[in-house]
């Protein structure tokens, strides 16, 4: 479910084309995943480290500029039955300061069950366990990414 607005909300917003950026944002580390200009295809980009908002903002003006993005979507964590607990609240922060410090549009994307797919993902891909835990970030991203590419695709968008 997409979380910032309604369809009408995204229309107005969210250029027709153009690549999104989603971020799975966790306290030490965040996962960066990235679709092409058509939004059909998301790839892995990179697993930041977390050190500062700061920090944080700087390394994501940096991929926006590389990649030449028109949104950024963020993984919204929150316990499997919707109710939110305390990583809710901070992403909220983030989606906050975000927004008042980017010049494109910033959307919440539910993110339920993301990491236990992205682990189960590399698993099924032969990855071992140190290689999971470096990857699963990124893996994380994509999957956000996905889930939110498909609700536009749903909305026929």
């Amino acid at each position: 479910m997409i979380i910032n607005s309604i369809v009408q909300d995204l229309k107005q917003k969210l250029p027709a084309k153009g690549r999104i950026l989603a971020l799975d944002i966790g306290l030490k580390r965040v996962g960066v995943a990235i679709c092409d200009e058509l939004r059909l295809t998301v790839r892995p980009i990179k697993t930041l480290k977390r050190t500062s908002w700061k920090e944080l903002l700087k390394a994501t003006i940096e991929l926006i500029k590389k990649y030449d993005v028109v949104a950024l979507v963020l993984g919204l964590p929150m316990n499997i039955d919707g109710t939110e607990n305390e990583m809710t609240h901070h992403v909220k922060r983030l989606y906050r300061n975000y927004s008042l410090s980017l010049d494109i549009p910033v959307f919440l994307q539910d993110e339920r069950l993301t990491s236990l797919e992205a682990e189960s993902r590399l698993k099924s891909k032969g990855y071992s366990l140190k290689e999971i835990k470096l990857l699963c970030d990124v893996e994380a991203a994509c999957i956000i990414l996905s889930d939110f590419l498909s609700k536009l695709d749903d909305s026929k968008f």
